[in-house]
């Protein structure tokens, strides 16, 4: 939302005060200082009189974290749902306050937040304590208020139900300075010079709607800001003013959080998830090949049967295999049961599909989304677990499901009730559950349960509420360790709830880019876990498409083939466009070809999600950036990744297999060659269909599996018979390791010999 036309005037629909002056500067408790601040400058006691302040009160949190909250009428109520901050407990923090020539200083630990000397020079600088690096700062005409329309009398704030009050802070952008995150978003991976509206929306990966808005960027400059509400957030990014970042909300308040990792952005995000929540455990199997049935593709039980014979046969076994929307039949989404033309025996079959082997999980969609058609709306209806209208009626539309309602989850007898609808597909044999929309909440003409919320927060919120639901309801019945998700809407702290995926995109490479920017900004918002739909999910995806897809799908954190209209085992791409499926370029063997490799990887993966989820990084779409900081090019790179510290990925783009890709500073080893080059350079290459662009970091102490290992779990015991392979390492006895459990384990191994530019491990015999 703009405030302004141009540097010289306001806009014609508003009107703008600013913060101009700092009369009064008040200390609190050795942590917070309280800044009032009058809209024009005072210099005599008739200028204090006929005008509007803003409160802008600074506060130390953590160390390295400084909150900023701005109010012009205190008086307004502070209306719910809130984030849950700091959920395993604030860390201790000693504040300082300090005066000096150059201010009023507030320090945190390593971050800092001075106050300039000059009453009529508006000014607050954010720098390091020890001075060795300046951040950011709030400068003139940076901290203000606005009336849209414009009001030209004082008089006519007596009735506010005609008019619209904004709060916005303006902080600077330093020349060359990049913003990163805000969520799974899809557009150009620098954020400078968009504006950017946090609210959740369905629109697919092709447009600038997102399904997981998150109130927190990351800047090349070391710092990170979150901005403390769930309700609509409007950025301008280097937007309005070219030298700022503008955040601007409807309401009397406006706070966020600063936040300093000296060490570089690694350690912003780790103090991110320490405010915010970290990701939960996930179990190895959740990190092998899911399969669907697709959303509208006809299917019934021999169906999912013959898919998952000839995956297991073709090499390729699914790990997970799931049943999408209409293992429901039509019109009863979401009344949590199988449709019996289909699916006559779904426990029967759910067990027969693991008894033999054919899968190791069993996943199906839900959503919490009720259509009238189905039997559980009248119920739900009757007992008032539904959001309403301001009139009492229920709040109802034809949009996805005719006559759908929507979960009151503010409710907790409707939590509870729909708790129990989760238990009992437990009962049949479920083990995980996809929760797909969350995006679709009216925030307008709504009655909630809870009148204390605020409908316009709900919006972004029950995205949150909604997976923490379903999570907590996997826990109880499976295992803390054990549940997982596969959600799409999101908000702050929907990381906890691992994991989520991608959303609606497109057979195309243009949308295969498009994955990929929505999974390095997610990993840069706080994600650890993250996937997408390999092959695209619209339409049907041509052979190289699918082959070249699936190359970088199996090196997301998780990896699932699911399409909409079109199946998505490998056989039927090839035999769809009249291609041999028996070659070593078919479908089939690429899938089989990735899948192999990431089961040989799974000792590497699972200790390095252990430590990425701890630390609140991104085990995969991992920023090149997260790594090499000080590298300017890394800022920029949003068509590779790393998984983890040590594997560099580059997913291919085109049909012949030419990429160009960047080699940080150091020596790095090509998976499939052996051959070592020296970055920082550019390289191309051109690969056939089981290869792409992987390159070992120096330095790299890798764990891998039995290369080539059959079997059908990623559950595997690897640590029995585990190798371990080190580049520019000559002592294995400091690494770390985890078992299949994720749990740390340890022992003492043996050189076996040198493989080119690998040293080569294996564990010692009793």
């Amino acid at each position: 939302m703009k405030f302004r036309d141009g540097m010289w005037l306001t806009a014609t629909d508003k009107r703008v005060e600013y913060a101009e002056d700092v009369y009064s500067i008040t200390p609190h408790e050795n942590r917070a200082l309280k800044l009032l601040c009058p809209t024009r400058k005072v210099f005599s006691r008739g200028d204090t009189l006929n005008l509007s302040t803003l409160s802008v009160d600074l506060e130390a949190q953590s160390d390295g974290v400084i909150s900023v909250e701005v109010t012009h009428f205190s008086g307004a109520r502070r209306r719910g749902p809130d984030f849950e901050l700091y959920p395993e407990g604030r860390p201790e923090v000693s504040p300082s306050i300090s005066k000096g020539q150059n201010g009023t200083t507030l320090s945190s630990g390593s971050l800092s937040a001075t106050v300039g000397p000059d009453q009529h020079a508006f000014s607050i600088r954010f720098h390091a304590t020890d001075a060795s690096k300046e951040l950011t700062a709030l400068l003139n005409r940076s901290v203000g208020l606005a009336y849209s329309p414009p009001t030209t009398s004082p008089k006519q704030v007596e009735d506010m139900r005609n008019f619209q009050h904004y709060i916005f802070t303006q902080h600077e952008l330093s020349v060359g300075e990049s913003i990163h995150g805000l969520g799974e978003r899809f557009g150009a991976f620098n954020k400078v010079g968009q504006n950017i509206e946090l609210w959740n929306e369905d629109g697919g990966t092709s447009s600038d709607q997102a399904y997981k808005n998150i109130p927190f960027y990351l800047s090349s400059r070391g710092y990170g800001v979150f901005i403390d509400t769930p309700d609509r957030v409007s950025l301008e990014i280097g937007s309005e003013r070219c030298s700022r970042v503008q955040k601007s909300v409807e309401g009397q308040r406006l706070k966020w959080y600063i936040i300093y990792g000296p060490s570089g952005p690694k350690e912003v995000l780790t103090k991110y998830a320490i405010l915010t929540g970290r990701a939960g455990k996930l179990p190895a199997w959740s990190f092998g090949l899911w399969l669907t049935t697709s959303f509208t593709t006809d299917y019934d039980e021999a169906t999912v049967t013959h898919f998952l014979e000839g995956m297991k046969a073709r090499q390729a076994p699914v790990e997970v295999f799931h049943y999408d929307c209409f293992w429901m039949r039509a019109f009863h989404w979401c009344d949590f049961v199988f449709s019996s033309e289909h699916f006559p025996d779904p426990k029967g079959q759910i067990s027969r599909i693991k008894e033999t082997g054919l899968a190791n999980k069993v996943c199906v969609w839900i959503n919490p989304y009720l259509g009238q058609a189905s039997p559980v709306f009248q119920e739900a209806a009757e007992k008032g677990y539904l959001v309403k209208r301001l009139n009492g009626d229920v709040w109802q539309w034809d949009l996805w499901q005719t006559g759908m309602g929507l979960v009151d989850i503010t409710n907790p007898d409707a939590r509870a009730w729909y708790a129990d609808c989760l238990r009992k597909l437990f009962d049949i044999g479920v083990d995980s559950l996809k929760t797909d929309f969350g995006e679709r909440i009216p925030s307008t003409d709504v009655k909630w349960w809870d009148e204390s919320v605020d409908p316009s927060r709900m919006h972004n919120y029950y995205a949150f509420w909604y997976n923490k639901l379903v999570y907590e309801v996997l826990q109880e019945r499976h295992g803390d360790d054990q549940a997982v998700l596969f959600a799409r809407a999101a908000t702050a702290g929907t990381q906890r709830f691992p994991l989520c995926w991608g959303g609606d995109c497109e057979s195309t490479p243009a949308a295969m880019g498009e994955s990929i920017r929505g999974g390095l900004s997610i990993g840069l918002s706080g994600f650890t876990f993250w996937s997408c739909d390999i092959g695209g999910f619209e339409g049907s995806p041509p052979p190289w498409i699918y082959k070249r897809w699936v190359a970088f799908g199996l090196f997301c954190s998780h990896s699932r083939l699911h399409g909409s209209n079109s199946y998505r085992v490998p056989w039927l791409i090839d035999e769809a466009n009249a291609e041999p499926t028996d070659s070593a370029q078919s479908c089939t063997a690429v899938v089989s070809k990735f899948v192999k490799l990431k089961r040989r990887l799974m000792p590497y993966l699972m200790a390095q999600s252990e430590k990425s989820r701890k630390m609140g990084w991104p085990l995969s779409l991992r920023a090149t950036a997260l790594e090499f900081p000080n590298d300017p090019t890394a800022w920029f790179l949003d068509r590779q990744f790393f998984v983890g510290d040590s594997l560099l990925v580059a997913p291919v783009f085109t049909e012949q297999g030419d990429v160009e890709f960047y080699l940080p500073q150091g020596k790095w080893l090509n998976w499939w060659t052996g051959q070592v080059e020296i970055g920082p350079k550019w390289v191309k290459e051109r690969h056939d269909f089981t290869t792409l662009p992987l390159y070992v970091r120096e330095g790299t102490t890798l764990p891998l599996g039995e290369e080539d290992a059959e079997g059908d779990s990623f559950e595997y015991d690897w640590w029995s018979n585990m190798q371990i392979r080190t580049f520019g390492v000559q002592d294995v006895s400091q690494a770390e390791f985890v078992d299949e459990k994720g749990t740390e384990v340890s022992d003492q191994w043996d050189y076996t010999g040198q493989e080119g530019e690998w040293r080569v491990y294996t564990r010692r015999s009793a």
